[in-house]
This record gives structure tokens, sequence and C-alpha cells, in this order.
């Protein structure tokens, strides 16, 4: 055998550890996640996260869904979506404005905002207010509409807060609960005197929440949940159209087009299978489904982007809740916690109610999507309480040393430094002296080597 026949050899790797080339990954990830998860600031970024996600997505589902409709009332396709983008922005001013304000005003200022918030609410009942789908739950101002109760829902969960967190060590005294009571009635009377079932049940479930932060009995929850109930099934005996709902979703069985949004809703579910048809290309909008871009927009979700669309709008929910409770277990303010106890259980359970009223696992009620469906009264109030519990983050402990820090250092690092005298008089062109003596020098070296 020659020595060109001899084949060659590979040199050899250097690995410090032959069975794990990339050393100890394991420990890393977790450490890194640890290190991440324990981070001041991670449930501020968070939100902003989420929030930017839940309301930029319902946008662009907005302009999807109501562009037909819009067509053919004979305006543009974008009508929708410029009047839902007005709101968003008039939102993000509210938000920021939110996002700046200290906690101890928000707790400071509780009485005025439920105020504001009742006599706003007391406006429904008066010449100004006005019907829509069997509920007098709005009002008109100069050609503008307005839901009070969608703000009521953000001071009341305030006003609760502020409340029940002077009364915290009495809380297991009945007679210290008369007046939180009283006030949770007085609203949710107001709301009802409208008829708009569906808004009192999600407002009952912020009272749920905030009660349950608070401390209060476990056994007083099971008498309240008896009177609920109660005064459900009153409200829903005494109506007919009610009724009629109750029954359709029981029995399956309707009566002429009773049940039209219900199983249009379900047919642009099932129509979108696992991808969905495309974004934009949904059939229900094109006037089969009522309220495509209100209350049934996870529907027009599931048809246009699949299964996949409709998990994505739940993985962004169940990632607010983790953040939520993440920030109750760090406050240090039983007014922080009381208060994102009732706003979480108001965001959350009505999400979790559209869903369900969308695929079928209650009868149907007119309650909108947060951040995603169409209408700006609820947008803005969830922006607004959304800007709220980013200044709730902001004040975590080691939170706002950490944010400033991370701001510092941005600065630090875009800041442009200053170019010298020479650098900018000298001609773009022109070389600098130290070039042209380093190239005579150069020169001088070849000439002496030839």
């Amino acid at each position: 055998m020659t020595l060109q026949d001899t084949p060659r050899r590979a040199p050899a790797v250097v690995r410090p550890d032959e069975e794990r080339p990339l050393g100890d990954l394991r420990s890393r990830v977790g450490d890194g996640l640890g290190t991440w998860m324990r981070s001041p600031v991670l449930d501020f970024y968070a939100l902003i996260a989420v929030g930017t996600l839940l309301i930029g997505f319902g946008l662009v589902m907005v302009l999807s869904s109501s562009s037909v409709t819009e067509l053919a009332r004979g305006q543009s396709a974008f009508s929708g979506f410029l009047s839902q983008g007005t709101f968003a922005l008039l939102g993000l001013v509210g938000l920021l404005a939110a996002a700046s304000l200290p906690p101890r005003f928000y707790e400071r200022a509780a009485p005025v905002l439920i105020a504001l918030g009742l006599a706003l609410q007391v406006l429904v009942h008066t010449p100004l207010g006005y019907d829509s789908g069997g509920n007098r739950n709005w009002i008109k101002i100069s050609g503008m509409t307005l839901q009070p109760s969608e703000l009521l829902k953000l001071a009341l969960a305030v006003a609760l807060g502020a409340l029940l967190t002077r009364l915290r060590p009495n809380l297991h005294r009945p007679r210290a609960l008369i007046l939180p009571l009283a006030l949770v009635g007085v609203s949710l009377g107001l709301v009802l005197l409208g008829h708009d079932l569906g808004t009192a049940m999600v407002m009952a479930m912020l009272v749920a929440g905030s009660l349950w932060i608070a401390g209060v009995p476990r056994r007083w929850f099971a008498l309240a949940g008896a009177l609920g109930l109660v005064g459900v099934a009153g409200m829903v005996l005494t109506s007919a159209n009610r009724m009629a709902r109750i029954h359709n979703w029981l029995t399956g069985t309707c009566e002429g087009d009773s049940c039209l949004q219900s199983d249009q809703g379900l047919m642009g579910l099932a129509e979108g299978g696992w991808w969905g048809v495309g974004l934009g290309k949904s059939a229900q909008k094109w006037g089969r489904l009522p309220a495509a871009q209100d209350d049934y927009i996870f529907a027009i979700i599931g048809e246009e982007l699949g299964l996949l669309g409709t998990l994505i709008v739940v993985a962004l929910f169940a990632t607010l809740a983790f953040i939520l409770l993440r920030m109750i277990a760090r406050a240090q303010s039983p007014f922080i916690q009381i208060t994102i106890g009732g706003v979480g259980a108001w965001l959350l359970g009505q999400a979790f109610v559209n869903m369900s009223v969308v695929t079928g696992l209650l009868p149907v009620l007119g309650v909108p999507l947060p951040f995603i469906s169409a209408g700006g009264s609820s947008l803005v109030a969830s922006m607004l309480a959304l800007g709220m519990l980013l200044s709730f983050a902001r004040h975590e402990p080691g939170a706002k040393d950490a944010i400033s820090a991370r701001i510092g250092a941005v600065r630090r690092s875009s800041a442009v430094v200053p170019a010298s005298r020479d650098e900018r008089t000298r001609p773009a062109d022109r070389p600098s002296r130290r070039s042209r003596s380093a190239r005579r020098s150069r020169t001088a070296t070849r000439g002496r080597t030839r």
C-alpha cells in the first residue's frame, strides 16, 4: 500500500464532554427560565405583549368580519375598521394615562369613579337612552352612542377594591358587607332595569372575584350563589324571549329562525376545520350570521383561521389569567389584589361566556369578546382596565427600578457619539493624515525590498 492509498483520518474533535457536547443544557435552560420568571418586570412587559396581540388581532378580525356588511350599507369596506381603530386610538390615550397614574390615585378616586359610573348608567333610563335587541343599555348624545355599563364595570372593580380594603378586618361579620352589597345591588339593579341579563351576569362574576380575593368566608358564596340562581330563574321565567333561548339550548328544537344565530355560528366553526378557509374568506359574514363582527366574532375566527386560530385566542386569555394570578401573588397592597381580582373575573369571565355561547356550551347571551369584538365602549373600557393593570405591575417590588434601568440602558446604547472636528472638516474623498503617512511608508518599504 502506497502513501497515496492510505486513508486520511479526520482530525480529532475536541469536546470537553463526549456525552453532552453542549454541556448541561437542561440546567441552563431551567436556570434561564427561572431567572425570567423571577424578573420583577415580567408582569409589566407580558401585559403589554398580550394586550397588543389581543387588540391587534381584534382590529384585523373586525376588518375581515365587517367589510361585507359595510359595503351592503353603501359604506366603505373599511368603515367598521376605521371606527374600531378610532376607538382603539382613544383607548390608547386612556391606557397611557391610566398606566402613568400611581395605584394610590385609584384608591382615593374610587368614590368619584363609582359616582360617575352610576350617573352614566342612570342616563340610560332617561330620554337619552334607547333600546337595541330588547335591551335598554345605551345612550346617544349628538349622534354618538355609549354603553355606560362597560365603564361601570371598571368603576365597580375599583370601588369594591377600595371599600373591601377598609373593611377587610371585619369581613367575617355580616354587617360589614352591608355597604358593599348595597353598592352592588344598585349597580346590578340599574343594569337589570334595562333587561341586560348578560352584562349583569358578568358584573356578578366581577363582584365574586373581588369578594373571593378579599377573603369573604366561603359559606357566604354558597348563599349568594343560591340567591343569584333564584334571581336569574325569575328573570328567565318572566321573559318569553329568554325562555325561548333556554328551550332552544336544552332541546335543540327551534321554531322559525330562533336558532339562526347559534346554528350559523356552529356552522362557521365546523367549516373552518383545523386550519380555516383563509383570512377574509368567511362565508358566514355575507349576511348569514347576525352580529358577525360583534358577539359572534369568535365564530368568524374559527371559520377563517380554523381551530388553530381559536386556540390562539384561548391561549392569549389563558396567558392573561396567569399574569393576573402572578400579580395578585406579588402585590403587597390589599387594594391592588382585590381590584385585580375583580378586573380579572370581569375580562376572563366575559371571554369565557362569549366563547361558550358561540360554541353552544351556554344559551345565547349578548356579551362581546373583550379586546376583539367590535364596539367602542367595550374596547375603551377594556383598554382603560389594562392601563390600570400596567400601573399596578409597574409598582410591583423592584419593577419600577428595573424599568428605569432598562430605559436608561436603551438611551445610552442609542446615543450617537459626535465625530471629532478633524473628521467633520475633512472631505469625504480625502484620506486622513495618518492613512497618507502609512501609504508612504509602505511604498518606501517596497522600494528597499526591490
